[in-house]
């Protein structure tokens, strides 16, 4: 009996110890952080989604190791991006990173603690997500797209491809920040080429296809798309009633639109990780000022302008840094 108790004793000791030095193993484990991912569900989250990790694991970040991610998408509905906002909020990320505008006002929305980090977002001055570039303030920092800059651009590369061009439509996405000023560019780029603007804003997706229908009464001789819209549908719609149409993302040229005239991608999503890495090591990003890219890309869709029966000057050709044959 008293040999049973010393035992059970023992056992008692033994677990006790195992339970402390587990409990002190743990403590010991350092924790891993979370990044919160939220993204617009348009053409390119997915290079997106590509590009932004490598440029973390070229910093030493391993998923599954030293870092973990919380990927949300909108799916193209940006009446969900507050909610999904605030359940990266609920998971207590440590940092939220977003793609796009809607996104990112989204996250400023619904947290003034934790970090957010725009791997792009159109001229975020204007849209009231920052302060300014050089001092952000609050808790966001990130990379600026410049887009309504190459908005306004495209008017200039329409011009210089279509020489004949007098009026371009500007299809914007009424609901996003970003619209307004996505149109002033183009406006703006309108008065110096001496073409007329006509903006149309698309207040619902539904609404795209009666814009291209209404166009009947005044045919545009290009479009340039917002690309928050579904640029899938827009470069369908411009196609079937030929009409030469461009946006700002790689991802629109991609699917049929003539022209994309854009930031370089790549550059902007290593940036946007070495900002996440200042960030998770305790920079503040009201500290952090916002970059902008510094490196341009424009792709021709080949296949499309021989659908439009446009013939494509020599030097546009050459401009071009990729064709899509």
């Amino acid at each position: 009996m008293r040999f049973d108790q010393k035992r059970r004793g023992f056992i008692t000791l033994v677990g006790g110890a195992a339970t402390s030095w587990a409990l002190a193993a743990a403590a010991q484990q350092p924790k891993v952080p979370t990044i919160g991912v939220l993204v617009r569900g348009s053409p390119g989250w997915q290079r997106f989604w590509r590009l932004f990790p490598e440029g973390l694991r070229e910093l030493g970040y391993i998923e599954g190791q030293n870092i973990r991610f919380e990927l949300r998408s909108d799916q193209r509905q940006s009446s969900r991006s507050p909610e999904l906002a605030a359940e990266l909020v609920r998971l207590k990320v440590d940092v939220i990173v977003t793609w796009f505008t809607p996104a990112a006002t989204a996250a400023k929305q619904a947290t003034r603690e934790i970090p957010i980090v725009m791997a792009l977002a159109g001229n975020p001055v204007e849209t009231g997500l920052v302060e300014s570039l050089a001092r952000p303030g609050g808790n966001i920092t990130g990379m600026a797209g410049m887009g309504a800059e190459l908005a306004g651009k495209s008017v200039e590369i329409i011009r210089d491809m279509l020489p004949s061009a007098h009026r371009v439509a500007a299809l914007a996405n009424a609901p996003d920040p970003f619209a307004k000023p996505f149109i002033e560019k183009i406006r703006l780029a309108g008065e110096t080429t001496g073409i007329t603007i006509d903006p149309i804003m698309i207040h619902s997706a539904e609404e795209l296809d009666a814009a291209f229908t209404a166009m009947e009464k005044e045919w545009p001789d290009a479009v340039i798309v917002q690309p928050s819209l579904p640029t899938k549908r827009a470069a369908e719609l411009a196609l079937r009633y030929r009409i030469p149409a461009a946006s700002i993302v790689r991802g629109f040229v991609e699917e049929g639109g003539l022209i994309s005239y854009f930031a370089a991608e790549a550059d902007m999503y290593r940036r946007a990780a070495v900002l996440v890495d200042k960030v998770l090591k305790g920079a503040r990003p009201a500290d952090l000022p916002i970059e902008q890219p510094t490196r341009f890309e424009l792709v021709i869709n080949l296949k499309t302008a021989k659908a439009l029966s446009i013939t494509l000057p020599p030097a546009m050709l050459s401009r071009a840094d990729e064709l899509i044959e």
